[in-house]
């Protein structure tokens, strides 16, 4: 150890997790010192990381973070993160400003989720990072942007969680970011003056969309350049978004939507992983059957409110020739007529099949999918089974196993495998 360059041990030390490890790894000797104060480029100060945090007060934190930050000399990396058991608890707008002006020079990643009092405009400081690349913030207010004065030139990855920001300054956000291509929101508080919640957000270099914990009348985004779109616990009216053919991979669970609407940008659309969605069927029916390219789907619990309709195997055929993994739930109304026609699934390798209530029907859908997917190579069967069950359920569970059993036996190139919760 004693041969390893400072430098090495400076980057030793920047891959401890902990800002408390990282300061008694430094106490080893002078030259793990040296390494600390010249050569560490980054520290994670978190609350759940630091014995006994509860009995230090806010500003006896604030004084350990402070006399840490300060012995560094080019930190890239600065992580201080707070998990709420007290609402009340805050760090002094003072401490921030300190921390933020220390390392303006050479930060390049900042994570911060901690409430501050007074309010303080945290864009404004982030804003004089001129080299920062990725920004985390929680738990605090936007109020008032400016892209003419805060400009974050080499931006790429912004995460809002927790946030109170309005629809306006959430766009003009974006624009101060010429560089984003990835953008987060989490659980944020949009401040509206009109009765309509509208949001409406466009960049032309984003790629990757997360948007978790909303409820809007409409959501409009416009990406010309988005690969990858997800949407979870969200209650949405209306949903849009524009662009130009980029999207990827389209991701939705747990989420509620009226009329969704991507447009153009299904052309090459690969990934679509549905889960927990209530939609009406019409909208979806006529926007799914449109993506051709698909090489990946999962829809699991779709619900279009009062009507029974299902994505039948026969439409899945038609319009996704190129699909090679296929997840299907079988609810009841899918086991009584899902297997229409008898087009076969000719590129699937992959299937998972998830079941909630069993039945005879299930093994029947099983042998369905085994004949109409010639080169299937792994079949995956999800169900839910409860801690106490009947006689009776029991014998259906163990009837199901004996008939998938012999089932395989014709089909001994399939590799089967149970998940049950």
């Amino acid at each position: 150890m004693e041969e390893l360059p400072v430098e090495v041990i400076g980057e030793i030390l920047s891959r401890v997790e902990t800002a408390r490890d990282i300061v008694l790894a430094s106490a080893t000797c002078r030259k793990w010192r040296q390494a600390f104060t010249k050569h560490l480029h980054t520290l994670s100060f978190n609350s759940n990381d630091l014995p006994g945090y509860g009995d230090l007060t806010s500003s006896r934190h604030e004084i350990l973070i402070t006399q840490t930050i300060f012995q560094t000399t080019g930190l890239q990396r600065l992580s201080i993160l707070k998990y709420y058991d007290n609402d009340d608890d805050e760090f002094s707008a003072s401490a921030l400003v300190a921390w933020l002006m220390y390392t303006r020079e050479t930060l390049r990643q900042l994570f911060y989720n901690v409430k501050t009092t007074p309010s303080i405009n945290i864009l404004e400081l982030c804003g004089r990072q001129q080299q920062l690349e990725k920004l985390v913030l929680g738990h605090n207010s936007i109020i008032g942007v400016e892209p003419n004065f805060q400009r974050f030139p080499c931006l790429k990855s912004l995460s809002l969680g927790h946030v109170s920001i309005s629809a306006l300054d959430l766009n003009l956000l974006l624009a101060a970011c010429p560089k984003i291509e990835s953008l987060e929101l989490v659980a944020p508080e949009i401040l509206i003056s009109d009765p309509q919640v509208t949001v409406e957000l466009a960049s032309s270099k984003l790629k990757n969309v997360y948007v978790e914990g909303i409820s809007l009348d409409r959501f409009i985004l416009e990406a010309d350049s988005i690969e990858r779109l997800h949407l979870k616990d969200c209650v949405l009216d209306v949903f849009e978004l524009l662009g130009k053919g980029t999207l990827k991979h389209f991701e939705v669970d747990k989420v509620s939507i009226i009329h969704l609407e991507i447009g153009d940008t299904h052309e090459n659309l690969e990934i679509v992983d549905i889960s927990s969605f209530t939609i009406i069927w019409p909208n979806f029916h006529q926007m799914i059957t449109r993506f051709t390219k698909l090489r990946r789907l999962r829809l699991w619990d779709i619900d279009f409110g009062e009507e029974d309709e299902i994505v039948d195997l026969e439409t899945i055929a038609v319009c996704f020739p190129q699909l090679r993994s296929l997840s299907y739930d079988l609810k009841e109304w899918v086991l009584l007529h899902g297997l229409q026609g008898d087009i076969n699934l000719e590129n699937v390798v992959v299937v998972e099949l998830r079941w909630t209530t069993l039945n005879d029907l299930f093994t029947h859908w099983v042998e369905g999918i085994l004949n109409r997917c010639p080169n299937l190579q792994k079949l995956v069967i999800y169900g839910t089974v409860s801690g106490a069950k009947a006689r009776e359920e029991c014998q259906i569970l163990a009837n199901f196993t004996t008939s998938i059993v012999q089932l395989m036996r014709r089909f001994i190139h399939v590799d089967v495998q149970f998940e049950y919760e």
